[in-house]
């Protein structure tokens, strides 16, 4: 079976003018088009392609790697508006169209926005949505406290920064938990903080526990190598200052540099903080 919005790796059956045609051995083809064509191919050989519709709604294949695949979420950029809805370049010939009743918000030219890519069941073909909650199943989360994730920021909200994770499930990373510049698109590490009784996942940025000591610690001691030295921060900094600086809250940069301080990787002054000269 030949998987429309998907890779497929399928097995090259014979050659003519336009392209080579390739099988999934239950008796399905489809074209792979001459300029996708690799030198030296031979009948017979096996070729990982992606497989969607073409500008006359066939199926076809591509050696070109799309920016979104089938039920996947990507941050991609509107190249037209038109009748029919918005069409977002996702790195193929042919535009992927969101229909505007699958526009959380009217979609603006020009613009990025987070889509979700699907197939739709009545027309058989592939489009996107912004309504990115619908897409997002939380029924059973097989999840862990303190696991690390994948995560992808889709909208901001007065708690905080609503999260895919997974590139399945839905999440929150409340705003007292985030310090940094974090924009809708961005994709970043997370750290599963707490699995609600009703299946919502609250997510932190920055690992949890003794983990989350080490990790901060190291991460305090990169950019002091990386100042050349000297870091103008210390335990009585501004919290705002710290959060700008360092990407991390007061309390946790001073558990850091604590950790830094006991094992002598730094000394601590009135100024600052300074790489010890055995580091």
């Amino acid at each position: 079976m030949i998987h429309l919005g998907n890779y497929n790796t399928l097995e090259v059956l014979r050659s003519t003018s336009v392209g080579v045609f390739l099988g999934d051995g239950e008796g399905t083809e489809v074209l792979l088009p001459n300029k996708y064509v690799p030198d030296g191919i031979d009948l017979g050989q096996e070729i990982k392609v992606f497989c969607y519709l073409d500008h006359m709604e066939r199926p076809i294949a591509t050696t070109l790697e799309p920016l979104i695949i089938r039920d996947g979420f990507a941050k991609l950029k509107v190249m037209e508006v038109n009748d029919f809805g918005a069409f977002v370049d996702w790195g193929l010939e042919k535009q992927l169209l969101v229909p505007f009743r699958q526009q959380q918000i009217k979609l603006e030219a020009g613009k990025y926005y987070v889509i979700h890519c699907y197939l739709d069941e009545k027309s058989f073909r592939l489009v996107g949505s912004t309504k990115i909650d619908k897409f997002l199943n939380n029924d059973q989360v097989g999840l862990d406290i303190n696991q690390e994730v994948d995560l992808m920021v889709y909208k901001k909200t007065d708690l905080g920064l609503s999260v895919i994770i997974n590139q399945r499930y839905q999440g929150l990373v409340f705003s007292n938990d985030v310090f940094k510049n974090v924009r809708v698109g961005d994709q970043l590490k997370g750290y599963i903080k707490n699995i609600r009784p009703d299946n919502k996942i609250d997510v932190t940025l920055q690992p949890i526990g003794v983990e989350a000591l080490d990790f901060n610690a190291n991460k305090v001691l990169e950019l002091v190598k990386n100042a050349g030295g000297y870091l103008p921060l210390h335990d009585k900094s501004d919290p705002e200052a710290i959060k700008e600086s360092v990407q991390l809250s007061k309390k946790a940069f001073k558990k850091a540099i604590g950790i830094l301080y006991k094992k002598r990787l730094i000394t601590i002054d009135e100024e600052g903080i300074t790489l010890t000269a055995e580091d």
